[in-house]
């Protein structure tokens, strides 16, 4: 019985130190996970997610008369819901007229007593006038009744001859005053009217304006066409309630869906690398299968602050080169801009590339049995993967986690290095 018990213990302390030899050697196979270097093109790109806009679109604008009519800002009463197909003429927004109606009410009490004012000033000069000219008339006989005194008198006295000559001379005189006083009233009777009839057709003007211009508060479309909201400043979409300025009186627009871009935000740090013409491969959050191409059209020289972030970015364009009738305004896109390809180019992912301090770089390459620690010399890079320009050629077996016990071994140096 003690035989069998020890051979029974022995074999499960055999069996035990198997287990753990196995599975430790199967822990090592799971680590040594491999690489090849490829050759070939070598493509770097910047990835970004952009939003697609209408390159060209029809804005659909409310009244240009606001700043004449000194509203700075009126309310989106209503609007139809972007995505609307409508067709020229058709009914597409309306704005709150209310501030534009004090301010008609105001302008038609002014122009009211400007009626009343100009009907006033006739009146008054026609009085006046009608005044003067009985006066004159009146004078004139005045004249003739002296001139008969005198023509009588020819036989009188000569003091009576003379009085008569006085009072002729008199009677003229008035008559001549009064009628001279009648031409500068007939001026100033003038004056007054131009004055008058001034007020009262500039207010005329301003009321028969504002009439006009509320009549324009219903905004219809300019053209047949999609309903595309506007952004804010902020990048918000202007919708009912919002508000137009009377600088950029824009409801919406109608976009031209033939040719479609891609506005998109690039960090400060990668900027540099992206320029006019460059090629874009663009996909579509929407239609994960449909693969489009672009071309950089505009890169902003100023960056900008983007709401709730910190980093600066700048603005860039792209117009895509594919007419889909698919596309619609305000569909993300995840753009790929190509900013160099190497034609000819050995590389390896970026994990199997380590670092001795800040000088040299190196990779671990399989040569046979042995595991070489090996110096390269590095190209340029894109987000996965690095150039190698010396070290390493097509095809060698590379390890992506850095062997165990290696830690320590030499790095092997290449020619250049040594020297």
């Amino acid at each position: 019985m003690n035989k069998k018990l020890i051979i029974v213990l022995s074999a499960l302390v055999i069996i035990v130190i198997a287990f753990f030899t196995f599975r430790g050697s199967g822990t090592s196979e799971t680590i040594e996970i491999m690489t090849e270097a490829q050759a070939g093109e070598f493509v770097i790109a910047i990835t970004t997610t952009g939003e697609l806009e209408a390159k060209n679109a029809i804005k659909i604008t409310g009244p240009s008369g606001l700043r004449a009519a000194r509203l700075w800002n009126v309310k989106i009463d209503q609007l139809v819901d972007e995505g609307t197909v409508v067709e020229k003429g058709d009914f597409v927004a309306s704005l709150d007229a209310s501030e534009l109606s004090d301010r008609l009410r105001e302008v038609e009490n002014e122009y009211q007593q400007s009626l009343s004012q100009y009907t006033q000033t006739k009146l008054d000069t026609a009085l006046t006038l009608r005044e003067s000219r009985d006066e004159l008339i009146n004078l004139e006989f005045a004249v003739e009744e002296k001139k008969l005194v005198l023509e009588q008198s020819q036989f009188e006295p000569p003091a009576t001859i003379k009085q008569a000559e006085i009072d002729l001379s008199k009677a003229e005189r008035a008559f001549k005053q009064a009628k001279e006083n009648y031409l500068l009233k007939r001026d100033k009777a003038v004056a007054q009217m131009q004055e008058a009839d001034a007020g009262l057709s500039e207010d005329r003007d301003e009321r028969d304006f504002l009439v006009e211009l509320r009549k324009k508060f219903r905004i219809m479309a300019p053209e047949d066409g999609m309903v595309i909201y506007v952004r804010e400043y902020d990048g918000s979409k202007k919708s009912e309630g919002a508000s137009i300025g009377a600088w950029d009186p824009t409801v919406a627009t109608l976009p031209d869906l033939s040719t479609m871009i891609s506005t998109t935000f690039v960090n400060e740090v990668d900027i540099r690398k992206i320029a006019k013409g460059q090629h874009v491969n663009i996909g579509l959050d929407a239609f994960p299968d449909k693969k489009l191409t672009g071309e950089v059209i505009y890169v902003a020289n100023v960056g900008e602050q983007r709401p709730n972030s910190d980093a600066k970015v700048f603005e860039v364009k792209v117009e895509i080169n594919e007419s889909d009738t698919t596309l619609r305004p305000a569909m993300s896109t995840a753009n790929e801009i190509i900013t160099d390809v190497e034609p000819k180019a050995i590389f390896v992912p970026l994990e199997s590339v380590f670092n001795q301090g800040d000088s040299i770089a190196y990779v671990y390459k399989k040569s046979g049995l042995e595991t070489i620690k090996q110096e390269v010399i590095l190209g340029k890079s894109n987000a996965n993967e690095v150039i190698v320009k010396e070290g390493i050629e097509s095809g060698e077996k590379l390890y992506l986690i850095a062997p165990q016990d290696l830690d320590e071994k030499e790095v092997t140096l290449l020619k250049s290095s040594e020297i």
